[in-house]
């Protein structure tokens, strides 16, 4: 209805005010007990169009909450998305200033790039295969315009699912009948020591059932993916706390590395 559509506007413009101001809000669900995962993607779409009036381009989609520890923890049974647009995406070992994000964190993940449109309903892990040209080696700094990260999965919806930039690999690896993604490792490094490690399976188990999920969930709400988008396929170990001056690199087995550099100071 009309009038609930306006009423998402209230929430919508604080998390675009948050992110502007570099100024958490407190959770949309605390001054909202009734917002619901629809109410959640509404908002999530009306800071969305905002940002392409703007000028930015949808250039792909982040699927979040794909492993079984992160659902358990919000309480979930299925992942999230959100779009990743033109301004969020830096190369292979850019540096970012810190004080331009809220509370940033970051995660190694493995993309896909898409040869051809993806469509639901019924894509299945094969369907997703079949549409996918390479995968990319990736760091994602999410961000979150709620204080503290203090969310619930419908604040992660509405703020475009906890993303902020996208560090792409400079390498690639089309895809072979060798390449199996779930036994896939990475080893992710903090200024040269390596924290934490993780493989393709902590992604549902497959990263294709996360690709084949989005596209599925996407039709939900007359959308697919496109071809020559980027799908980020979702964390493969713990998000790790971003500090100003702070160095990432991530080791893929392989695909190569990826890495990111942190400077300036919080804000």
């Amino acid at each position: 209805m009309p009038g609930e559509h306006l009423s998402l506007a209230e929430p919508a413009h604080a998390l675009w005010c948050a992110e502007r101001d570099r100024t958490p809000v407190a959770p949309i669900t605390d001054g909202i007990p009734t917002f619901s995962a629809s109410d959640a993607y509404d908002v999530q779409r009306i800071n969305i169009s905002r940002r392409l009036d703007q000028g930015s381009v949808l250039r792909g989609r982040k699927v979040g909450l794909t492993s079984r520890a992160s659902q358990t923890a919000l309480g979930v049974a299925e992942p999230t998305f959100g779009a990743l647009l033109s301004d969020m995406f830096v190369d292979d070992d850019d540096q970012l200033v810190t004080s331009d994000l809220i509370q940033p964190r970051v995660e190694a993940e493995l993309a896909f790039v898409l040869s051809k449109d993806l469509s639901g309903p019924g894509v299945t892990t094969i369907t997703a295969h079949r549409s996918v040209d390479c995968v990319v080696p990736v760091i994602e700094v999410g961000d979150s315009r709620i204080v503290d990260w203090r969310i619930r999965v419908m604040d992660t919806i509405a703020d475009n699912a906890s993303s902020a930039r996208v560090v792409l690999g400079s390498g690639f690896a089309p895809l072979t009948s060798s390449l199996e993604l779930n036994h896939l490792g990475v080893l992710f490094h903090r200024n040269g020591f390596p924290i934490d490690s993780g493989a393709g399976a902590a992604v549902l188990g497959n990263p294709f059932r996360a690709l084949a999920w989005l596209a599925n969930k996407l039709a939900e709400y007359g959308e697919f993916i496109s071809a020559g988008e980027i799908v980020l396929t979702g964390a493969l170990h713990r998000m790790v706390p971003v500090r100003p001056g702070d160095e990432f690199f991530a080791e893929f087995a392989r695909l190569g590395t990826v890495g990111v550099r942190f400077t300036g100071s919080t804000p």
